[in-house]
């Protein structure tokens, strides 16, 4: 691959500089004991951004909310540990060469699918509905547990959700993080309140599409106003949920501008269309992937992800335990080329071979990704 692919373009937002279009998404380690990142885990980063890749998104890290996540060894952005961790991590990333920001995450209705959970402390539920079930891959156990109702989510505890968001952004920039990003999909908290089969409420928050965008909406405007103007905020959204991967939040290309547009209004630099093939059809009648449709409909930096390099998606290779390479990479490289997205996101692909940015550049062949021995090590 020569250096004059659309791949090696540099590209900035905001403050943001990027030597590249490469990104490494988001993938849960768990490797952060009681949620501080060591220095294991700037190693890892590190590798990926001395690797050439423009920019790293970290794994879903947890706010400073009692059941923001589950699970005590992800990581999260509060505590005089926890940041400086963090700090670590960016110093890191940063003398690599690298650009690095954090996923501020609240898993919402899917508490407890990590590990065992308080019982005493409260979900945050918009409608205390776990969600409309469909083709799902957690266990019956858990499924039988999580779809029992909760009591809804209060304006306080709206009011502190998203009180609890701004001071984690506060936090991320204080760390030096070059922005901030958001995980909204797949059925976690920001995303539970844009999805009908979680978002049943008749108040200012839940109702018609307009209302149900309101919350997450706020959360970005907070940030914003925490922030500044400098750093750029991403955000990632979905159609599918891990309650139901078949589940969508917008029908039509004019449903999802009604989403964008609000949050794009709060203050969304990028958007991050997150699916299980990068190249999917989001609409009948267009072969526009969900990527394509957010920045023809925004017209701000979108990114693309899903089964980059590989001939199956994720679900699918975790019940198979094979995942085939599929070199698509032209496709995506034709795809930035044409101005359908502008950033490709890739996961797997990162866990095979950190210096994935320089392979590609050196025309080297793709890694295969080995489920059993990548996904299991994290290094």
């Amino acid at each position: 691959m020569a250096a004059s692919s659309p791949l090696f373009r540099p590209l900035r937002v905001r403050s943001l500089v990027l030597a590249n279009r490469i990104v490494m998404s988001p993938m849960t380690r768990s490797y952060s004991i009681d949620g501080v990142p060591g220095e294991d885990v700037a190693a890892y980063y590190r590798r990926r951004a001395a690797g050439g890749t423009g920019l790293i998104v970290t794994e879903g890290v947890a706010i400073d909310h009692p059941t923001a996540v589950d699970n005590p060894r992800v990581p999260r952005m509060h505590g005089a540990e926890a940041i400086a961790g963090w700090r670590r991590v960016v110093d890191e990333v940063h003398d690599a060469g690298g650009r690095i920001v954090p996923q501020l995450w609240h898993v919402g209705p899917l508490w407890g699918a990590m590990s065992a959970v308080d019982p005493a402390l409260k979900p945050m539920r918009p409608s205390g509905s776990w969600g409309t079930l469909g083709i799902t891959s957690y266990p019956e156990d858990y499924v039988a547990w999580a779809t029992r109702p909760t009591e809804a989510m209060t304006e306080q505890d709206i009011a502190d959700v998203i009180a609890a968001y701004a001071r984690a952004a506060a936090a991320a920039a204080e760390a030096g993080f070059d922005g901030i990003a958001l995980h909204g999909g797949h059925g976690y908290l920001l995303d539970s309140f844009l999805w009908e089969g979680t978002n049943t409420r008749t108040d200012a928050w839940g109702g018609d599409l307009e209302r149900r965008t309101r919350f997450p909406a706020a959360v970005v405007a907070a940030i914003r106003a925490e922030i500044g103007d400098d750093l750029p905020i991403v955000f990632r959204f979905s159609q599918h949920k891990q309650q139901n991967y078949t589940a969508r939040i917008a029908e039509t290309p004019d449903e999802l501008k009604v989403i964008l547009g609000a949050l794009v209004e709060a203050g969304v630099d990028i958007l991050d269309a997150s699916i299980r093939r990068f190249d999917t059809p989001a609409f009948e009648g267009s072969d526009l992937s969900l990527a394509g449709w957010a920045k023809q409909l925004t017209g701000v930096t979108t990114m693309a992800v899903g089964s980059v390099g590989i001939g199956k998606s994720l679900r699918e290779s975790r019940i198979s335990g094979s995942a085939p390479i599929d070199d698509n990479v032209h496709e995506v490289e034709r795809r930035i080329d044409s101005g359908e997205f502008d950033l490709i996101a890739v996961g797997r692909l990162h866990l095979a071979d950190p210096a994935l940015a320089t392979t590609l550049r050196s025309g080297g062949p793709l890694p295969e990704f080995d489920r059993a021995i990548h996904e299991a090590s994290l290094t």
